[in-house]
């Protein structure tokens, strides 16, 4: 399936946020809807039956007010709107009861058991709500440009390194990509991300990250020249077929740049001339298994060692932003600050753990 199709997908809204559908039980809305009917009976003959002195019955005038059965059979009538008559409210603040206690709640009997239009309309409304509040709660989110196999492959590297879902909001023009994407639990702005009014629904303007994994090397360079005009600030990773594209790609504002084409062939190469290498590398980009790439923080304790001396099989140091090979003579010795890019295992064992995840001190760079 392409990452990006073209704007013309058939039937769906352009620019249109849609939220995930909270799947719910068919008996679980039937059961509450249920119960919320009940509730207004009870709720309702309550009310009548304590001002029973102010309702008088028809059919026995001799009678003072009404019994428990007789408020029964009033709320019933009353709420169906079938009204026989009979029963009627005298005084003047049974007649305020029903004219603002029990008509509303006939009302709303009424919509719980036959509402089914109504329930369209309000489904809609809720939805309105729902967007309303997404866009208020969103800010240092990420924005997923395509949800096709790199995207996706993107969006479940993220979950499984604890990001929620609700931080990640995917922008395509596809409708299979719309249904896919809801049935991850993200949030979707249908259309073409090359468009301004598209990226601002998703939120780009405020956005943290933005990952751009369309199929097509010419629509990303145009989608990250849009999001770069749009937030300065964002740290934008795109996904290039082509390994000449790449200087134009970071041209236009990227601030990572990978190719998906030379990636496979090199990893395809490796395989072929050392199966056990290419066992190796696919071992390091499948999550949760084996070896992992990590970047952690450096530990008070590591302050003054040199990398290859560490627990951890140290292949990189991030110091004032810059990337140093472990055997870069700048970084002999690890300083305060310093960020670690390992190898470790996926998962601790008894005998290889993981520094940094037991609560040691950290040797963050004093501001």
């Amino acid at each position: 399936m392409p990452d990006q199709r073209s704007d013309s997908s058939e039937g769906t809204p352009r620019g249109k946020v849609a939220l995930p559908d909270r799947s719910r039980s068919p008996w679980w809305e039937l059961g509450r809807r249920l119960l919320l009917a009940l509730a207004i009976l009870v709720g309702t003959v309550l009310i009548v039956y304590l001002d029973r002195t102010g309702y008088r019955d028809a059919n026995d005038p001799d009678a003072y007010g009404v019994n428990l059965v007789d408020s029964i059979y009033y709320t019933t009538v009353t709420l169906s709107t079938t009204g026989y008559g009979d029963i009627a409210p005298v005084s003047e603040r049974a007649r305020l009861v029903n004219a603002f206690v029990i008509t509303p709640a006939r009302i709303a009997f009424l919509v719980l058991l036959i509402g089914t239009t109504l329930e369209v309309l309000a489904s809609q409304g809720r939805e309105m709500i729902r967007v309303n509040r997404w866009r208020k709660s969103m800010g240092q989110h990420i924005v997923v440009v395509g949800y096709g196999t790199k995207g996706r492959s993107a969006v479940e590297t993220l979950v499984n390194n604890g990001l929620d879902r609700e931080g990640i909001v995917v922008v395509d023009p596809s409708s299979t990509a719309l249904q896919d994407a809801h049935a991850d639990g993200l949030a979707v702005v249908t259309g073409d991300a090359t468009r301004r009014e598209v990226l601002r629904r998703a939120g780009v303007g405020t956005a943290n990250q933005v990952i751009i994994t369309t199929n097509r090397d010419d629509s990303n360079v145009l989608t990250t020249l849009t999001v770069r005009q749009l937030n300065p600030d964002a740290w934008i990773v795109a996904a290039v077929r082509e390994q000449e594209n790449v200087a134009l790609m970071r041209q236009s504002g990227a601030n990572s740049v990978i190719t998906s084409s030379d990636a496979v062939g090199r990893l395809l190469g490796l395989s072929t001339l050392s199966p056990t290498l290419g066992s190796v590398m696919e071992d390091l980009l499948t999550y949760g298994e084996g070896l992992e790439v990590a970047e952690r923080d450096l530990l008070v304790s590591e302050v003054g060692q040199q990398p290859q001396t560490l627990p951890d099989q140290v292949i990189a140091v991030v110091r004032d932003e810059k990337v140093y090979r472990y055997f870069d003579p700048v970084v002999t010795q690890l300083a305060r600050g310093d960020r670690l890019v390992v190898v470790r295992p996926a998962k601790e064992l008894p005998w290889a753990p993981r520094p940094g995840t037991h609560g040691e001190d950290l040797a963050i760079e004093d501001s």
